[in-house]
């Protein structure tokens, strides 16, 4: 072979070589894009609370909720290892801007009308003792992991898997990367204020170029707006095919909780709120079908302040007959308002680290936030005065005849067993 066959033969080798590189390196670079996608990064798989589990920075176990999940594969790996590296660094600014955020975060300020409106109750409120709250969590943990283990006890999608679950029934879990914490959401139990919450600690939300300190500061209209918290049906955008690796990992390795309410009283604080009071959309949406349907009413006003001068209203019965209606949940899934937790918190699927309930929520709040580590950062928002009172259940369902009671309850019996409130027998018997 001659001297210039050889000269090429090295330049197309050098050359083959360096393409080789070229992709390595873009897949590594997309690899990092994807990971780091996040404006906080995820690279706070490892800032452990005291509910974390220790494992070793070397592997991440499969999850173990509901006791059937697979290993978690080698991308995961190999993810949480490229990720570790960095946490020194991520743990300190997070330290430097949680003393930053501690800084008039000591007295709540009502600055919502909206707020000044409803009023909060502000009186002291006795405490549990830790140990207390730590036995009340483990009643509520083994009650819902019992029967969502208990094969007599069956209720839709219970059996399904977490990737069973579509993405957009995933929209209810908020995630705050910065402090490894998860949330699900249920409307009516509290949610705006932990919301609130859940937007100072990730300091998702920013006020003049500042991230709010105080959760009461925040106005309602951004606490719900949907672009404001990173949610898991989101990941997708974000991270594509490694969407459910993520999920899992950080499923596995953050906090997760969720506040509930006895699944009657939140019907009826979700009809006082979107049917007594004007809510132009739910007027639309709900209202005018259900005026239509259960009250044969025609010709109805465009507008609910309208519908509300002509006293034209849905009662409770038309609420109940609606939620009864088969044709329903065929139109679409039940509005957030009135789904069953279940249906939004997946808890057979997902498994939480504190259930917290709206009965106690003072009590529970303030040990969650000392659980987390957070509570020298704020104070949970105090309980509206004129939060809906279960006493109130035997007056709402008076005239709501008992064949439909019956219904009703085997419509929200799941909620009512899984976070162990009890049966309302003196609504279901004669």
């Amino acid at each position: 072979m001659g001297r210039p066959a050889i000269v090429v033969a090295v330049r197309m080798t050098k050359a083959r070589l360096l393409r080789l590189s070229v992709v390595l390196v873009s897949i590594f670079m997309i690899l990092l894009i994807i990971v780091y996608w996040d404006n906080v990064g995820t690279a706070h798989f490892y800032l452990h609370t005291s509910f974390s589990r220790p494992h070793s920075p070397e592997a991440i176990p499969g999850i173990t909720a509901g006791g059937d999940w697979e290993a978690l594969p080698e991308v995961d790996e190999f993810l949480a290892k490229l990720l570790s590296s960095s946490l020194k660094q991520n743990s300190s600014t997070s330290r430097k801007t949680e003393q930053l955020l501690v800084q008039g975060s000591n007295k709540p300020v009502v600055s919502n009308l909206e707020e000044n409106i409803r009023g909060y109750d502000w009186s002291t409120h006795n405490a549990r003792n830790s140990l207390d709250q730590e036995k009340l969590q483990i009643e509520r943990q083994r009650t819902l992991r019992e029967f969502c283990a208990n094969s007599s006890f069956a209720f839709p999608t219970k059996e399904r898997s977490f990737d069973d679950i579509p993405n957009y029934e995933l929209n209810h879990l908020i995630v705050d990367d910065r402090h490894g914490i998860i949330y699900c959401y249920v409307p009516k139990v509290a949610c705006t204020n932990w919301k609130r919450v859940m937007i100072v600690l990730s300091e998702s939300l920013l006020d003049q170029g500042v991230p709010y300190r105080n959760p009461l500061d925040i106005p309602r209209e951004h606490v719900h707006n949907t672009s404001t918290h990173l949610t898991f049906n989101k990941f997708w955008r974000r991270y594509g095919k490694f969407s459910r690796h993520l999920m899992k990992i950080k499923l596995k390795k953050y906090t997760k909780f969720l506040f509930v309410r006895d699944p009657f009283v939140r019907l009826i604080s979700a009809f006082r709120s979107k049917f007594e009071l004007e809510n132009e959309e739910f007027y639309r949406r709900f209202a005018i079908p259900m005026l239509k349907l259960y009250s044969n009413h025609t010709n109805l006003p465009t507008s609910v302040s309208e519908a509300f001068g002509a006293g034209l209203k849905v009662s409770f019965s038309d609420f109940i007959q609606y939620l009864l209606d088969p044709r329903t949940e065929k139109m679409a899934p039940f509005n957030e308002h009135w789904r069953q937790v279940y249906r939004l918190c997946h808890p057979c699927q997902i498994d939480y680290d504190f259930i917290g309930k709206l009965e106690t929520l003072d009590e529970d709040a303030a040990y969650l936030l000392q659980l987390l580590k957070v509570d020298r950062l704020l104070r949970f928002p105090p309980s509206y005065r004129n939060r809906t009172a279960s006493s109130w259940e035997d007056d709402w369902f008076a005239k709501i005849p008992l064949a439909w009671r019956q219904q009703l309850y085997k419509l929200y019996e799941a909620d009512f067993v899984l976070f162990g409130y009890p049966k309302p027998e003196n609504l279901l018997k004669d």
